[in-house]
């Protein structure tokens, strides 16, 4: 059932060339489905409302917040540093390097609009946010993308 809604909500996204903006955490999602729900909506973030963006901000834990500041901080991060690798990439791979029931660690392998591809470590955090997100999966950190290749 979760494959099939992160497949569904993949499959709007490619057709309307922008990401849904109102899927909210929830106990439903496992840790790689946030992670393709983040990197899915970077992938196809709308220059004009910047709705990959936003999306990607709603899942990014609390914790994460208190540094990333509030949404329009996280755009201009996202945005005008290294992370803009992360908007509109031809591809990406997301590896589990080890979970627990509290933390779950993703290496991510980005092809990126530069013909470069990168890699990037995605943490992710259980938290507790109201009645649908008692127990739920955020990222709490992802690293500097790191250059690993040229593509062909």
């Amino acid at each position: 059932m979760r494959l099939f809604l992160i497949t569904s909500f993949i499959f709007i996204l490619m057709n309307i060339n922008r990401a849904i903006s109102d899927v909210l955490p929830n106990d439903l999602f496992s840790s790689v489905e946030v992670v393709e729900l983040q990197m899915s909506s970077l992938q196809t973030n709308s220059i004009k409302n910047n709705s990959g963006i936003y999306q990607c901000w709603l899942f990014a834990h609390p914790e994460n917040k208190k540094y990333t500041g509030p949404f329009e901080n996280f755009k201009r991060m996202i945005s005008d540093t290294s992370y803009k690798i992360l908007l509109n990439s031809t591809k990406f791979k997301i590896r589990l390097l080890n979970e627990n029931q509290e933390i779950a660690k993703y290496s991510v392998d980005v092809d990126a609009y530069d013909n470069k591809r990168y890699n990037l470590s995605w943490v992710l955090e259980r938290a507790k946010l109201d009645q649908n997100c008692k127990n739920c999966w955020m990222t709490t950190s992802v690293t500097q993308p790191q250059f690993i290749g040229q593509l062909n």
